[in-house]
């Protein structure tokens, strides 16, 4: 019996509702520029608030916003209806393999956060409460799911790459297509009830799931009482790990005063003649402060994998010790990989920040290896490319 089940009714995009998810962006402005260009993307139903007629209420305020828009899109034939689906989800951009997917309910008592709770969806990172309320009110608000959770098919991922690649060049023309920000097509196709559906929906639950992207939207439906929640079940071959970085916005000493703090924990300090840069791989991190670069090698202080992960110890040694900065202050901003090194440094020597941490990708050995071990990764420690699209496959609430 597998865990992924098709959508009992579905909205489907007629183009151009696609979006970026909310916690994709390092500046709110961005999300009010794009709802500001696009009103008929489904950033302005997530993020109701940022619309641009909305500014300066807050999210619950905001909420009839977004209900509204939601019926507006669906009365005005932006969205088309659809029974007993599954969706098929291709990626694609020139010089890059296609990365696949497959759009579909998965059910949410399978969600397993420790080594001793069964289930077969694995959540691995620390969550931000504040964010899982804001996505539950928007759910019991709308009775709708707009965005995906992003999960990765551990133990049948090769099968369901070929049967997914193999569907999806028998499928004909898309029922719809959308380009994002970084020149991607994303197209979808419907496969309605019958031995394709069943053979697809079994491989996409053959194995552990782990949640690559969305451990916020996954939550929410546990918290929520969702029975089932909306995913992407991708393949391992459709995804890669970038960078994710942190922005302080304002210090709480001075760049001298962080710099002791840090060499008096252990960390190793060298003054960068370049340009800050990622490191390629793990080991150490670049710290841009508004006069120079460093590369800091923070000591493991950690008893194992998981707590001298790059990430971890720049949470506990740098943030935390050193700054005395909670992970959820809100001067620290949490970059993904869509913003390259020269923005967050540029961010720096503007003045809009005081400090850029640039942070190797962790390894996808290190993000199975944690997760098979059931433990959780730092917040916001893994970036996972190409991105799920919101807005091209909304799912009704019973």
């Amino acid at each position: 019996m597998t865990v992924v089940h098709p959508i009992t009714r579905a909205w489907i995009t007629t183009g151009g509702t696609g979006a970026q998810n909310y916690d994709e962006f390092a500046d709110d402005a961005e999300i009010t520029a794009i709802i500001e260009a696009n009103p008929h993307s489904a950033l302005g139903i997530e993020m109701p608030h940022k619309a641009p007629e909305s500014l300066g209420r807050s999210f619950a305020d905001a909420l009839p916003d977004a209900v509204s828009r939601l019926a507006e899109a669906k009365a005005d034939g932006s969205y088309t209806p659809a029974e007993q689906v599954v969706v098929l989800y291709r990626i694609s951009a020139p010089g890059e393999e296609p990365a696949y997917g497959l759009f579909a309910m998965v059910d949410t008592d399978q969600i397993s956060t420790r080594a001793d709770e069964p289930g077969l969806v694995i959540r691995n990172e620390d969550v931000f409460i504040a964010k899982v309320r804001e996505r539950v009110a928007l759910a019991e608000a709308l009775g709708h799911l707009l965005s995906p959770v992003l999960l990765l098919q551990t133990g049948r991922g090769d099968e369901l790459h070929v049967a997914l690649a193999a569907a999806t060049d028998a499928a004909g023309v898309p029922a719809a297509t959308d380009t994002d920000q970084a020149g991607r097509t994303h197209a979808i196709w419907l496969v309605g009830p019958g031995p394709q559906q069943d053979e697809l929906t079994a491989l996409a639950g053959g194995g552990e799931l782990v949640v690559a992207d969305g451990n916020h939207r996954s939550l929410a439906a546990q918290t929520g009482g969702m029975s089932r929640f909306l995913a992407v079940v991708t393949t391992p071959a459709s995804v890669a790990i970038q960078p994710y970085n942190r922005l302080v916005s304002e210090l709480t000493t001075t760049p001298g005063e962080l710099l002791e703090r840090l060499a008096a924990a252990g960390a190793r300090i060298a003054e960068l003649d370049g340009p800050a840069e990622v490191p390629a791989t793990g080991g150490s991190v670049v710290l841009q402060l508004p006069d120079q670069a460093y590369a800091v090698t923070l000591p493991h202080t950690g008893a194992g994998r998981l707590e001298n992960l790059d990430h971890a110890l720049v949470e506990r040694l740098l943030l935390r010790d050193a700054l005395g900065l909670d992970p959820g202050d809100k001067r620290i901003t949490y970059v993904g990989g869509d913003y390259p090194s020269t923005w967050l440094t540029g961010e720096v020597r503007a003045g809009r920040a005081e400090l850029a941490v640039l942070i190797a990708p962790v390894t996808v050995d290190d993000f199975v290896a944690v997760n098979l071990a059931r433990e959780k990764m730092p917040r916001k420690s893994t970036w996972f490319t190409p991105k799920a699209r919101g807005g091209l496959v909304v799912a009704e609430l019973p």
